[in-house]
């Protein structure tokens, strides 16, 4: 079972994501279309990953292309340039997945989702926010930039 996010660089908050039993192009299109219709496209997005063939692929550089999303990609072997989302992976597995994973894919679904939307976007303090969760970031930017 693969999982696939998409976070807010500026809050750390998980904006899209996507679970799959094949690490293919579909899987990335779908956390990049949940993360677009998270996000409103009012202006430039940049979009950065791994190099991973799934990201390489026609079908998503298609679909970053439709919705004029730039791409940006890690050098190669260099896991800092992606360090944000090694440490979202990282958190899940040190504090939410099963010690023996899981063995159904509809209830990963709906565990990954609980962690995300229940825990981590909520609740999980970051210290790049300086100790805030990534939905109270947000909404002390808001407070200071007001959104329309």
């Amino acid at each position: 079972m693969l999982s696939r996010a998409v976070i807010d660089l500026y809050s750390r908050r998980i904006i899209g994501s996507a679970l799959s039993l094949t690490a293919d192009a579909d899987l990335v299109c779908k956390a990049l279309r949940n993360a677009l219709e998270t996000r409103s496209r009012n202006g430039r997005l940049l979009f950065h990953s791994d190099q991973g063939v799934q990201y390489k692929s026609n079908k998503y550089r298609k679909l970053l292309w439709h919705y004029g999303v730039m791409q940006s990609m890690s050098r190669r072997g260099n896991c800092l340039d992606n360090s944000p989302m090694e440490r979202v992976f990282r958190s899940f597995k040190s504090e939410w997945l099963p010690k023996g994973g899981y063995g159904d894919f509809s209830y990963a679904v709906h565990d990954i989702n609980r962690w995300i939307n229940g825990y981590y976007n909520v609740y999980r303090p970051h210290t790049n926010n300086g100790g805030l969760s990534p939905c109270l970031h947000e909404e002390k930017w808001k407070q200071v930039i007001p959104v329309s």
